[in-house]
């Protein structure tokens, strides 16, 4: 059983082997406090952790930790390779970063792997979004060229990170390229979707390829009205349209069932495929892991208020082609299968396995999967193979802060379908984090997490106490064990988003996601980040963070 909001003392000390407040020096109080945004934690006591977090702020810049530094690895619109009339740039409003380095024994170079989730409209197109219908084909065409997958070639240059930019390994699939749907059976009559984007969260295969998530896809080509079958055509009149939409149907006929799916993309081949098995919801995150007889086991969220976790077997090793999802039931402990045969309703609602994940959301509900609090990143535990899921927030629910949810799978197996499942950090004021979103374990085993509250509620009553967004060090163990640290704080309007390691943990990438974003005409801008210059645009950048501090906090 989930206990929601809360976790008593006791339970809290158990969870970390401590019987008793003696083996920390802190109080009950203390354990139970983050560090920035309470008064319980003193100077003395932070004195005690030889360094110093920062306070919340509501800067343009991004702020570190003393003994932190950074520099801006690429940004929107940087030349990747390409020529002067044809350039390849990087793309905007990056979000999930992965890098693969070229040999074990050196960890100094590889493809970096940066997916485009969306965008702004203003900053890109010159589109003041005051009628959709005037947006120009024009228009639209350079926005399906921000969006999508950068790969990058970097390489350690005189101890800075740099991309290599005449390499052939640098490419971008964008919001146009043409990627096959790996499907039992034709989507809409085809097995060819164009282009990939809403890419959020996403993951590595344990045989070096990347994983990309499209998450809200539905801003871009619509979503279906009612429950579809794979092989219906395309129709407006059963088309329903985001409240944001970008537009592009106008000049771009995409069927809306194309979308929604987990991508993978060989950065060795350049060539990349969307798997149908994994289901089509919201995707936030796919972290995998290799089980004990060599198949792949995959985590992934599904960003919605009140929507489902899910995992995926796969059927043989080294492929995701084929394999069973299940929804979790985190109340019962179980994970459902969401198989044509598992319940006796779905052949009622529908006609083949195809049909079924293509509206994998309405099988989660069917069969009982536990709706959560807009379930985004998960990670898995290093030292026990726990799995953490970050659970945004749910203001429909009042809960506004989220939380951090722990999965045990019985006996740690990953092929196991049985679990138990706790709130381990509750959001808020007492443990100073709030809507925590991407997570990454460093090499030590210490949770790093960043945090998605949207822009325009920043200064809200729920969320004016935290400012802006931040990076947020949580220590696994130790006296501190389980205690929220910030780290860092993002520009205005921006998220933090895809905290990544290099092999060695000297280098922390992460991605400054759309600055700015609250701009409501390019000559009132909210931000100027990352130049810093009156009137410039902002533009979101992948950073490179190192320094002692990074050292201490990873030993």
């Amino acid at each position: 059983m989930i206990k929601k909001m809360s976790q008593s003392r006791r339970e809290f000390l158990q969870f970390f082997g401590l019987t008793t407040l003696a083996l920390t020096g802190l109080s009950g109080a203390s354990l139970l406090t983050g560090c920035t945004h309470s008064n319980a934690l003193k100077n003395t006591q932070l004195s005690k952790l030889g360094w110093t977090p920062i306070a919340p702020s509501l800067n343009d810049q991004l702020l570190l930790a003393d003994g932190l530094n950074y520099s801006v690895l690429a940004k929107w619109q940087d030349q990747i390779g390409g020529t002067q009339n044809k350039p390849l740039q990087f793309g905007t409003h990056n979000d999930f970063t992965s890098f693969i380095p070229f040999t074990e024994s050196d960890p100094s170079e590889g493809i970096l792997m940066v997916n485009h989730e969306y965008l702004k409209p203003l900053f890109v197109s010159g589109f003041d979004g005051k009628n959709i219908l005037k947006k120009t084909r024009s228009q639209v065409e350079k926005e399906i060229k921000s969006v999508g997958i950068s790969l990058l070639h970097i390489k350690k240059v005189n101890q800075q990170w740099t991309v290599i930019k005449d390499s052939k390994h640098n490419t971008r699939f964008d919001g146009s390229t043409p990627i096959p749907i790996i499907s039992e059976k034709p989507i809409f009559g085809s097995k060819i979707a164009y282009g990939t984007m809403a890419g959020c969260a996403g993951g590595k295969t344990p045989w070096n390829t990347f994983l990309s998530c499209e998450e809200n896809y539905d801003m871009y080509y619509g979503e279906w009205k009612k429950v579809p079958r794979s092989d219906e055509k395309p129709n407006p009149e059963f088309i329903k349209y985001h409240d944001k939409d970008f537009g592009w149907h106008q000049y771009f006929d995409r069927p809306p069932l194309h979308y929604g799916w987990v991508v993978e993309i060989n950065p060795i081949t350049k060539k990349a495929k969307k798997f149908t098995a994994l289901g089509r919801f919201c995707h936030e995150g796919a972290t995998c892991i290799k089980a004990g007889d060599g198949r792949t086991v995959v985590y992934m969220g599904d960003d919605n208020s009140d929507e489902c976790i899910y995992k995926f077997i796969s059927e043989k090793p080294g492929s995701l082609e084929t394999g069973t999802l299940y929804v979790a039931n985190t109340q019962t402990g179980k994970w459902l299968p969401l198989t044509i045969n598992s319940h006796p309703d779905f052949k009622k609602l529908f006609r083949n396995q195809t049909d079924l994940l293509i509206q994998t959301r309405l099988a989660a509900k069917t069969i009982g999967g536990t709706p959560q609090d807009r379930p985004e990143d998960i990670e898995i535990n290093p030292s026990n193979g726990d799995v953490i899921v970050a659970l945004t927030n749910n203001k429909k629910q009042n809960r506004p802060h989220g939380s951090l949810l722990k999965i045990v799978e019985k006996n740690a197996d990953h092929l196991s379908l049985e679990f138990i499942a706790s709130t381990w950090i509750s959001g808020g004021e007492d443990s100073g984090l709030s809507s925590p979103d991407n997570l990454a374990f460093d090499k030590s085993g210490n949770l790093w997490v960043t945090t998605d509250r949207a822009e325009a509620e920043i200064t809200s009553d729920y969320y004016k106490k935290f400012m802006n967004n931040g990076l947020f060090y949580i220590p696994m163990k130790g006296p501190n064990a389980g205690k929220v640290f910030q780290v860092a704080s993002a520009p205005v309007d921006a998220e933090f988003t895809a905290p990544t390691f290099s092999p060695d943990g000297k280098t922390l990438f992460l991605c400054v996601q759309h600055p700015g974003d609250n701009s409501q005409s390019l000559t009132e801008l909210t931000s100027n980040w990352p130049s810093g210059k009156k009137g410039d645009l902002p533009r979101s950048a992948i950073v490179t963070i190192e320094g002692p501090l990074l050292d201490l906090l990873t030993t």
